[in-house]
């Protein structure tokens, strides 16, 4: 049986802006936060962010679909399902939530699609679910690491050794996706799972947001002991208008607070001490 003496305790603050440029917005965020300790040792904490893709048909409905169905599955999931795998199911249940509403969207259907950014948090893990250029970063000591990888094109050249990485972030091909939910029946989301530290600030963000702004000023400005993650949303989001505001602007902010430290006996947590 498990010992619940600490518990993951978590704040956080959502802010998005249209910018100055575009005359609606298509990101869309949401969360899932535990009623009471039993759902928070069963399931735990999830936060995502979507990013309707553009030059497709029905960017907002593609990005708000896909949050309501995560929503609706983590609810749902199996008690102390592992991380990796909930969310990776759960991605894929997303994909085909919006994949079936932009086919019965007209007669002819509608091409919808959305990027995903997804954390999901239980005791003292995390797990990351991402498609597209949609970005989680990890600020800890106050340094930003890129826990995502972007699924553009360009990024594909680097693999492939075609670009060097400065001339994929000059690249045009840098905002052109090779993986997103909603136009394909089957897609599969990137998961990697990490520890998670009391002071952890976990960054979620959409591309309006990390085309303009470096990881480095994220941690100066969200990473810093009491900072108020209000305001430092604030702050970030308008440094994205100040030095581009061409899209629409997304940042979730979640401070780790305290952490459960937790081991794993035949399937079963327990605490350690």
């Amino acid at each position: 049986m498990l010992d619940v003496g600490n518990m993951l305790d978590v704040e956080f603050v959502h802010l998005t802006d249209d910018g100055k440029q575009r005359d609606h917005n298509e990101d869309f965020a949401g969360f899932v936060q535990p009623e009471n300790s039993e759902e928070e040792q069963a399931r735990g904490w999830m936060f995502a962010l979507c990013d309707g893709v553009g030059g497709h048909d029905d960017g907002e409905i593609a990005s708000k679909t896909a949050i309501e169905a995560l929503q609706a599955a983590f609810r749902r999931a199996p008690a102390a399902e592992p991380l990796s795998a909930m969310l990776a199911r759960l991605a894929k249940e997303a994909n085909l939530r919006v994949y079936e509403t932009g086919k019965q969207a007209s007669p002819g259907g509608s091409n919808m699609a959305t990027t995903l950014v997804a954390c999901a948090l239980r005791h003292d893990r995390l797990a990351v679910a991402h498609a597209g250029d949609s970005r989680c970063y990890l600020i800890r000591g106050g340094q930003a690491g890129l826990l995502t990888k972007d699924h553009t094109v360009a990024n594909e050249q680097v693999k492939l050794g075609v670009l060097s990485g400065r001339e994929a972030g000059d690249s045009h091909m840098k905002h052109m996706l090779v993986r997103s939910l909603g136009l394909d029946l089957f897609t599969t989301a990137e998961v990697t799972e990490h520890q998670i530290e009391p002071g952890d600030v976990l960054l979620l963000c959409s591309d309006g947001l990390h085309n303009s702004v470096e990881g480095s000023e994220m941690a100066a400005l969200a990473g810093q002991p009491g900072a108020n993650l209000n305001t430092a949303a604030r702050i970030l989001i308008a440094l994205a208008n100040d030095r581009d505001g061409s899209d629409n602007i997304s940042v979730l902010l979640i401070r780790v607070r305290d952490v459960e430290r937790v081991g794993m006996y035949r399937g079963r947590p327990y605490k350690l001490r």
